[in-house]
C-alpha cells in the first residue's frame, strides 16, 4: 500500500530535470578611444556530460575548448581584436545526469590605422 503511494512520487522526482544559467562579460581590448569599428561577432561552445558525477571536462577545459571553436570560426585579421567577451554557462540536470554547456561570445573590433 505504501509502495503504491510512494512509487508515483519517486518516479516524478527521478524523471524531472532542471536547468541553471549563469555567465559573465569582460573587456579584453582597450576601447577607450574612438579609433575602432565593430566588424563582426563570433561565438563558440563546448559541452560535457557527467553521469553520477563522473566524466566530462573541467570548467576551465570547457572554456578553453569553446574559445578555440570561436577562434577557428573567425580568425582575426590585421588590426583586429576580440572585445566584450562573454562566457555563459547552462547546466541541465536530468535524474543523475548533468550536462554542462559553455558558450563564449565576443565582438570583433578593427582598429583604425593611426596617422603619424
Amino acid at each position: 500500500m505504501i509502495v503504491k503511494k510512494i512509487f508515483p512520487i519517486a518516479l516524478v522526482l527521478l524523471l524531472t530535470g532542471c536547468a541553471f544559467h549563469s555567465g559573465y562579460i569582460t573587456d579584453s581590448a582597450a576601447l577607450s578611444e574612438a579609433n575602432f569599428t565593430y566588424t563582426n561577432q563570433v561565438s563558440g561552445s563546448a559541452s560535457a556530460t557527467y553521469v553520477f558525477g563522473l566524466g566530462g571536462l573541467a570548467r576551465k577545459g570547457l572554456v578553453a575548448e569553446a574559445r578555440e571553436v570561436m577562434r577557428r570560426q573567425k580568425p582575426l585579421g590585421p588590426n583586429e581584436a576580440y572585445a566584450n567577451i562573454s562566457v555563459n554557462w547552462k547546466s541541465t540536470w536530468v535524474f543523475m545526469v548533468l550536462n554542462v554547456k559553455c558558450m563564449v561570445t565576443a565582438d570583433i573590433v578593427k582598429f583604425n590605422k593611426t596617422k603619424d
